[in-house]
C-alpha cells in the first residue's frame, strides 16, 4: 500500500528545504532562509546531495517539483558560512558535494518540474536541469558566483550551459558574465514557458500532478532514458572541473585573499 501521504522523516531534516506531498506523490521541494528568499550557503550546499539521495531513493516520490521562496529563486550568498576553501581539506567537502549535486538530481527516477520563481542566478543549473522548465515573467538567469569569485565553473553548471546554449554562447555566457532575460531564456530553449509569477506554481503542479497519473515504472524509466546523456556528461565533467574550481580557491589565499567576497 503507498505511504505517499505520510511524511518521511528527511522531510524536516534540512534546514533550508521545505518539502511536501500530496496524495498522488508528487513533491515539492522549495529552498528558502529562515522562510524567505535562499541565502545559498554552505548548508544547503551540504545537504542538498543528501537531500537528493533520499528523494531519490523514496519510491512514493512520483514526481519532483523545484521552487524557491518569494520574489527570487536564487540570487543571494552567505558569504560568511562558506569557510575557508582555500585550504585542500576544505575544499573537500565541497568536491564531494560539487560532484554529487547535480548528479543526484538527475538520478531522480522521477520527472523534475522546476517553478522558477524569480532572479535565478546561483545554482541556475539545478533549476534549469529539469525535465519541464516554468519561469516567471521577470525571471533572469546568469552565472554570478563563479565569475564573480574569480573561480572555475567547474560544478556542473559548466555542463549544463553548453548542452542548453551550444559550446560558443556557453562560453560566451560564462566569460562575459551574461544575464539572461526570460524572453531570451524560451527563445533559445533554457525555458518552456513564461507566466506571471503568481501562476508559476500553479502550472508547475499541473505538470506534475498530470504526469503523477501515469504508470510509476514508465516515469523511472522513461527520466532515464531521457537523462543519460546529460548525467553522464555531468559525471564526467564534475571529476576534472571541481579539481579546477578548487585550484583556484587555493590561489586566493596566494593572492592575498582568504575569503570568499564578490567582485561587482
Amino acid at each position: 500500500m503507498s505511504t505517499a501521504t505520510t511524511q518521511p522523516d528527511y522531510f524536516t531534516k534540512y534546514e533550508n528545504l521545505h518539502m511536501e506531498r500530496t496524495a498522488s506523490g508528487v513533491l515539492t521541494m522549495r529552498w528558502h532562509t529562515n522562510g524567505g528568499p535562499l541565502r545559498f550557503g554552505r548548508t544547503i550546499e551540504d545537504d542538498l546531495p543528501r537531500a537528493l539521495g533520499d528523494i531519490g531513493a523514496d519510491r512514493d516520490n512520483k514526481v519532483f517539483v523545484i521552487t524557491g521562496t518569494g520574489d527570487k529563486f536564487s540570487d543571494d550568498v552567505d558569504e560568511d558560512s562558506l569557510g575557508e576553501v582555500f585550504k585542500p581539506a576544505e575544499w573537500d567537502t565541497y568536491y564531494w558535494a560539487g560532484r554529487r549535486l547535480m548528479q543526484r538530481l538527475l538520478e531522480v527516477e522521477a520527472p523534475i518540474v522546476s517553478a522558477i520563481n524569480g532572479t535565478c542566478h546561483i545554482h541556475s543549473e539545478f533549476a534549469l536541469a529539469a525535465d519541464i522548465v516554468i519561469a516567471s515573467d521577470d525571471a533572469t538567469f546568469m552565472d554570478k558566483t563563479h565569475m564573480g569569485y574569480s573561480i572555475v565553473p567547474g560544478d556542473g553548471t559548466q555542463v549544463v550551459y553548453e548542452e542548453l546554449l551550444g559550446l560558443n554562447r556557453s562560453r560566451y555566457f560564462f566569460l562575459t558574465q551574461q544575464q539572461l532575460k526570460v524572453s531570451e531564456a524560451e527563445h533559445l530553449g533554457l525555458v518552456n514557458e513564461v507566466l506571471p509569477k503568481d501562476q508559476v506554481y500553479p502550472r508547475a503542479m499541473e505538470h506534475a500532478e498530470k504526469l503523477a497519473t501515469r504508470p510509476q515504472l514508465f516515469l523511472r524509466y522513461t527520466t532515464i532514458a531521457l537523462r543519460q546523456r546529460l548525467l553522464a556528461r555531468v559525471n564526467e565533467g564534475t571529476a576534472l572541473g571541481m579539481a579546477l574550481e578548487g585550484l583556484t580557491a587555493a590561489d586566493m589565499a596566494y593572492q592575498g585573499t582568504e575569503s570568499l567576497r564578490l567582485n561587482d
